[in-house]
């Protein structure tokens, strides 16, 4: 299912260490984050998690970091209506990745009891906004949960998990620290997000420069989510997928403001520096091919959902092959009787 909707932009221009999921008030816990630089040895390692850290903390410390924030707000609002359609609370939830905590503000203490929110940047979990939900914050990587097996009722992550090196071992560890018949709601960027940038820099730099380089981060294509989330233990598997299209007023407002999100390129193949004259070529480009009919640009934010369940025995399960006791045959002939029947 593909929906779209079109933003305005209105500004100007481990061994684990396990922790106990049991304490009352809100807190900061530096634990579950790696060394600088480490990976689990079978990763592929394409970000420098590092600067990412170091990105999502300057974005933080701006001082009015919600100018930037319109994006992950609205994706937080579809994650947090997803957990509405669940007809069920959850005492225990975690956020992975929750940057200033754009999930739990959009949910209610009647749903979740509390929530704990993790991510690497310490300084977007000093600024996280406020919620009636209590609430832990605490310092971890999303590939390293520093939380024991069968701990939490919901998992939820919004735009994060784009930026880990091991994707399937994050989903394992999600799936590792939900309870059985627990459920895990997500959003991560898909692999068409920011395409009119990705050309427009291309064929300006290959103009310009004879070649190019890779300036935007590689995302996970849609087909590969739901094996991963298979792979990972869970079952019931929900992966649809949504458009949300921004417009700027130019090429620079939207790569200003991608740096205001803490979402700029952290890839080690990126390259360091473009040239000016490549730089003003490419919005050139990017106005001649994509401007819309008021003179601004879009920029569209292609968004993977996904829900996925750990099992549990009082689930329901498909049929054994073969236990069927009627044939699509017979199925068939029942609405033609029904049809005559009408008449």
């Amino acid at each position: 299912m593909l929906r779209k909707v079109v933003l305005l932009r209105l500004c100007p221009l481990l061994g684990r260490p396990a922790v106990s999921a049991s304490s009352g008030s809100r807190r900061e816990v530096a634990s579950g984050v790696p060394p600088s630089g480490s990976t689990s040895p079978r990763a592929l390692n394409i970000f420098d998690r590092e600067l990412k850290r170091k990105q999502k903390n300057w974005a933080a410390r701006q001082p009015e970091p919600m100018k930037f924030d319109y994006l992950k707000e609205e994706v937080g609002s579809r994650i947090a209506d997803r957990v509405y359609d669940i007809a069920r609370d959850f005492p225990l939830a975690l956020d992975i990745g929750c940057g200033r905590g754009y999930i739990a503000q959009h949910l209610d203490k009647e749903t979740v009891g509390k929530i704990f929110q993790t991510d690497i940047a310490e300084h977007a979990l000093k600024n996280s906004l406020e919620t009636d939900i209590p609430t832990v914050n605490i310092l971890a990587d999303e590939e390293f949960l520093p939380f024991q097996e069968n701990t939490f009722d919901l998992v939820v992550s919004s735009l994060s998990l784009h930026w880990v090196n091991d994707l399937p071992r994050a989903l394992e560890q999600i799936h590792y620290v939900l309870k059985p018949d627990g459920v895990f709601v997500g959003a991560m960027f898909g692999g068409d997000t920011l395409y009119e940038l990705r050309c427009s820099l291309h064929l300006a730099e290959t103009e310009r420069e004879g070649g190019f380089s890779p300036h935007i981060s590689p995302f996970t294509a849609v087909n590969d989510l739901g094996h991963l989330l298979g792979r990972a233990g869970f079952n019931t598997l929900t992966v649809d997928t949504d458009e949300i299209q921004v417009n700027y007023p130019g090429m620079f407002e939207l790569m200003e403001d991608l740096k205001g999100m803490g979402e700029s390129n952290c890839s080690w193949n990126r390259k360091a520096l473009l040239h000016r004259d490549t730089m003003l070529a490419a919005a050139a480009v990017y106005r001649e091919m994509y401007r819309n009919e008021d003179g601004s640009i879009p920029a569209t934010f292609q968004i993977y959902h996904m829900i996925g369940w750990k099992y549990h025995d009082s689930q329901a399960r498909p049929a054994e092959r073969g236990s069927a006791t009627v044939s699509f045959g017979e199925l068939a002939k029942l609405n033609d009787v029904m049809s005559h029947e009408k008449k």
